[in-house]
């Protein structure tokens, strides 16, 4: 089978050798400066509609490349950086400019930032990670999804990561239990079996019909090896504060659907059982940020 995104993908990148894709070009220049706050899919998407439009641009970001989580968060298995990065340079071909390593309450306020400009786009995302609740969430050998697939991401882009070197936010030879059933949960799982993991889980707390995540992802998952536990729950990380050992765990059923539509899992009593794990990965979903 041909898959519209295949199509859409053989298209572009036609257009890109055969030189057919240009930076946009306004028809008349204002004098108006739009300021971006945020370098990820929705700011770099404003930054060309505005400049189509001839305003004068200024994404500004937190991290020192552009891209957002299409660079950091995202597996190159899935997007290949070269593309994102594609996309970068006709931005700034097209006269946008950025302003890196620059974090709004830091380096400037909001206020100071709509001084400089006519207008301000607040295109920050979602990065706030979901914490996890319950005994042992501190452990050393518990991290943040993000966290992990940054580590791995900047690796893959020639970055020193000492996190990674050292073993913290590296999954080889390891034990791995990825807490989570969305995109970002199948991201981590599968970039685990790539760095080597020993072996793979990955733990939700619904059953398989009421994922949030690709099905497709899911089944990929599967031919690499990783192991799904459906509808089961973390109830402690084991192990001391300075190392993890596994995870106890305890087997849901679902009750009524919640406002989601989905059906709501409770715990069935004395079904708690025990995962060894050295690397343990929240992926439990993001919330905005706090504003200051």
């Amino acid at each position: 089978t041909v898959t519209i995104g295949a199509v859409e993908q053989y298209i572009t990148e036609t257009a890109f050798a055969n030189g057919w894709v240009k930076p946009v070009t306004p028809l008349a220049e204002r004098t108006e400066s739009v300021g971006i706050v945020g370098a990820g899919p929705a700011g770099l998407a404003a930054a060309e509609e505005l400049r189509k439009l001839g305003f004068q641009v200024t994404v500004y970001d937190r991290y020192d490349r552009a891209g957002g989580l299409l660079l950091y968060g995202i597996p190159n298995f899935k997007l290949d950086k070269s593309i994102v990065e594609r996309r970068v340079r006709l931005a700034e071909e097209a006269g946008v400019r950025f302003v890196l390593n620059f974090e709004v309450g830091r380096d400037a306020t909001l206020a100071e930032l709509r001084q400089q400009h006519d207008a301000v786009l607040i295109a920050i995302g979602v990065y706030k990670a979901r914490e996890l609740a319950c005994p042992g969430a501190a452990n050393e050998g518990v991290v943040a999804a993000l966290d992990y697939l940054t580590a791995s991401n900047r690796k893959g882009l020639g970055d020193e990561v000492p996190a990674f070197d050292d073993g913290r936010l590296n999954a080889d030879g390891k034990r791995v239990v990825v807490i989570g059933g969305g995109d970002t949960a199948m991201d981590c799982v599968r970039t685990a079996i790539r760095q080597g993991a020993r072996n793979v889980t990955c733990l939700y707390r619904r059953d398989r019909a009421n994922m949030p995540g690709s099905q497709r992802e899911v089944a990929h998952a599967e031919e690499e090896g990783v192991v799904f536990e459906w509808l089961a729950a973390p109830k402690a990380v084991l192990g001391s504060p300075e190392r993890t050992t596994g995870l106890k765990a305890v087997r849901m059923r679902l009750g009524p659907a919640d406002a989601s539509g989905r059906q709501t899992p409770e715990e069935a009593p004395g079904s708690e059982f025990d995962l060894p794990a050295d690397l343990v990965i929240k992926a439990l979903g993001f919330e905005p940020e706090d504003a200051h």
